[in-house]
């Protein structure tokens, strides 16, 4: 008789084997540093945080009405006086300043400067705003990231169509030439747009954040994107062709995306599903920006689900030769923001004219991932690396700076945020494993957020903060949570520090810690002393 060994001897021998369960390598500890001059950063968003909402002559912008809409927002929470921050510069470049941030990524509110959304009226009040906090930004040492479009589109432009009206790509590139004329003598490092893919989809096909449209998913979105991405691409060249050569800026537009691995790693379709997710999610403006054109894959598939629908041409816009040339190359580096890891499947949705329907993928999680305080959002470390190689392989090896990743949590406040330490810990170790051991050219990492603030359309009730805000106190202030510590101390080491090779004196918290630890690794040796000039 001949005993067949089942799975589970093969996995007993395997543990007898390893004396117990090694560590996988994801989880390992990296020790080392990141380059001189690597760019540490927290972000907000001006209608998360500003409040003010119609202080000094600020117009309504989509997010405006769109809060106080009921029922669009969690417990309809609105962004009228949010974090106060219109009132609190001091407040807000202190809690910088105790988090050692060397630089702060923040976005102008349009309408605070441009109430109509054009150039027929400026608010000075409002470049007022900005100008003092540019100045106390710099006074500390933190250079100003600023984000021209972080969703809050001026109502009077949605009135007319919004970002489905071409006519808008022209008045946000006035609005850009306005701003780089204010502030460029001063801000170095921009964004254009902050994740056209929730502009076009999450406000435009689910209908789920500003403006709220949802009636036609199957065409909509692809038209918002389409525009954004021109609308991105002339700031670029605006930038380029005025200013660069005197204000010696970099500009970019931030791009968001998940990463996706297949349900079954050995079944070929989950394959073709997870690089199907990756190509409608990140390649969608990734694509034209960075390779020229939409990708064969989106181009394809829309093309002939399109057809197939008894529809004469794709519902995807197309670009024409003299467009692609134009768009190609606006970039000075990938502006990412990463959060989570999904699991896809093949998914077919019929004839339904939709990007889901397009995309033919579902996607689903792990179940042993931690969990968030947002049900999208699971903790997943290991793939903001995957996803960092698969740009450098995808798009030619760009610089990256991580313009967002964070967590958050909900119910009862409690300034000892664990989680949130384990999350930047682990994460940002990914980001160094990218560096040192992948050869990815990341040069900077921006935490979300600085404070708790209105987290959308769930409002207050998701705080991703490193800072508690206490909004029942008329001061709004600013508490700092234990998290605080933890990437405080990483900055100011600027990495890990190997324990083995200690003490390191930038693990000493106060005066003492101050100076940098710079003698724990021999990592970044190798790469250039200036990450950002």
């Amino acid at each position: 008789m001949v005993l067949t060994p089942k799975f589970s001897a093969h996995f007993y021998f395997q543990v007898m084997k390893d004396n117990g369960f090694p560590i996988p390598d994801d989880e390992i500890m990296l020790y080392g540093e990141f380059p001189q001059g690597f760019l540490w950063s927290t972000a907000t968003a001006a209608y998360q945080i500003e409040g003010g909402w119609r202080a000094d002559g600020k117009g309504l912008s989509i997010w405006d009405k769109f809060a106080h809409t009921p029922l669009k927002v969690f417990e309809d929470d609105n962004g009228d006086i949010a974090c106060d921050s219109y009132n609190k510069i001091d407040e807000d470049v202190a809690v910088l300043k105790q988090l050692r941030v060397n630089h702060y990524r923040f976005s102008i509110s349009w309408t605070r400067v441009l109430p109509d959304g054009t150039t027929n009226y400026i608010n000075e009040a409002g470049f007022s705003y900005y100008d003092r906090l540019v100045n106390a930004l710099l006074a500390e040492n933190i250079q100003p990231h600023i984000t021209l479009y972080h969703w809050d589109l001026p109502q009077a432009l949605q009135n007319v169509g919004g970002w489905e009206n071409e006519t808008t790509v022209e008045r946000f590139k006035d609005y850009a030439d306005l701003v780089f004329s204010r502030l460029g003598d001063r801000v170095k490092l921009w964004i254009t747009i902050n994740e056209p893919y929730n502009v076009a989809m999450v406000g435009h096909g689910y209908g789920v954040a500003a403006p709220g449209i949802s009636f036609r998913p199957g065409t909509l979105p692809y038209i918002v994107g389409h525009n954004l991405i021109k609308a991105h691409a002339e700031a670029w060249h605006l930038y380029n062709d005025k200013y660069r050569a005197k204000q010696n800026g970099m500009v970019s537009i931030t791009i968001n995306s998940d990463w996706s691995e297949p349900r079954n790693p050995y079944k070929q379709e989950d394959i073709d599903a997870a690089r199907r997710v990756i190509q409608f999610y990140i390649g969608w403006f990734a694509h034209p920006i960075f390779n020229g054109d939409y990708s064969e894959t989106m181009k394809t598939i829309i093309r002939e689900r399109s057809l197939a629908a008894g529809l004469s041409k794709s519902r995807l816009p197309e670009f024409t030769p003299e467009e692609i040339k134009r768009i190609k190359g606006t970039y000075d580096y990938f502006g990412f923001n990463h959060y989570t890891t999904v699991l896809a499947y093949p998914l077919n949705y019929g004839n339904l004219q939709h990007y889901d329907g397009d995309r033919g993928a579902g996607t689903v999680v792990d179940r042993t991932w931690l969990d968030s305080g947002s049900g999208w959002l699971k903790v997943t470390p290991f793939g903001l690396r995957r996803i960092l190689n698969f740009i450098k392989k995808e798009y030619g090896n760009p610089t990256i700076i991580i313009t967002e990743n964070g967590v958050s949590e909900r119910g009862p406040i409690d300034l000892k945020d664990y989680h949130r330490s384990y999350f930047y810990e682990k994460y940002i170790n990914q980001v160094l494993k990218a560096h040192l051991l992948d050869n990815v050219d990341v040069r900077g990492y921006t935490a979300w957020s600085l404070m708790d603030n209105l987290e959308w359309a769930t409002g207050f009730a998701e705080r991703f903060g490193l800072f508690y805000v206490n909004r029942s106190d008329p001061n709004v202030p600013r508490v700092a949570k234990e998290s605080v510590s933890l990437y405080s101390t990483i900055i100011n080491c600027n990495g890990f520090p190997d324990p083995a090779s200690g003490p390191h004196d930038c693990l000493k918290p106060g005066p003492e810690g101050n100076q940098r630890c710079s003698d724990s690794s021999s990592g970044g040796k190798n790469k250039p002393d200036t990450m950002i000039n």
